[in-house]
């Protein structure tokens, strides 16, 4: 009973407010969507330059996203209800939520789409290195990863730009799985890290991919620091 009236509260609120909003503010470019499978667990990753990608996002993505977003975020007295009525999964950021984790593995066996921003925070325009959550499920799950990349929301100002209807553009790849590698280990979460940040870079005009460069792969600076 829970999980069909959390369907239902997500998809009331994507089809009353979130769509009509990205209308009045934004011009979506959608490229790829045909690339998102139509069933089946589904660990979907994406860059995060804006405040305003999860809703995009969430208003243009054909099937229910399960997001794990910070724990802050529940503890908002309008917004927290919200997300825990739209089933979305708290997580504590840099702790290795153990229950979060569990939770998000949970949902991926039923099948669910499990929506991840590797980075585990906004990265200003530019990608930065990804926290080892996101490979860490992958890995321990074997699920499919969907890469997307949205680049044009770190433009859009409110309530500035209300009504000029900004264009945003969303590119969408193909799914992949991480190799198997035998024993999780720190070096094969960090190997999986870095392969899920490709593949987002790839889809990302060159002057966006900071850290992973024109070719996709980390920088000789970002190596430095690791």
């Amino acid at each position: 009973m829970k999980e069909r009236l959390q369907e239902a509260f997500y998809w009331l609120n994507i089809w009353t407010w979130i769509r009509p909003a990205l209308w009045v503010v934004t011009r979506q470019d959608i490229m790829g969507k045909e690339n998102v499978p139509r069933n089946g667990a589904l660990i979907f990753t994406c860059n995060h330059f804006s405040i305003g990608d999860p809703p995009l996002l969430l208003g243009i993505f054909p099937r229910r996203i399960v997001w794990m977003a910070k724990q802050e975020l529940f503890d908002a007295p309008v917004f927290g209800k919200l997300y825990n009525m739209g089933g979305f999964i708290p997580v504590r950021r840099f702790e290795g939520d153990l229950r979060a984790i569990r939770r998000s593995q949970n949902a991926l066996r039923r099948g669910r789409v499990l929506g991840m921003f590797p980075e585990g925070t906004r990265s200003g325009g530019h990608l930065g290195r990804a926290e080892p959550g996101t490979a860490l499920i992958a890995l321990r799950t074997g699920a499919p990863v969907l890469p997307a990349a949205i680049w044009g929301t770190e433009h859009v100002e409110l309530p500035r730009d209300l009504f000029r209807r900004t264009r945003v553009r969303v590119r969408f790849g193909e799914p992949y799985r991480l190799p198997n590698p035998g024993r999780i280990t720190r070096e094969s979460i960090a190997r999986g890290s870095d392969e899920i940040m490709r593949r987002i870079a790839e889809l990302l005009p060159a002057e966006y991919r900071g850290e992973y460069g024109a070719t996709g792969t980390p920088s000789a600076t970002a190596e430095a620091r690791t």
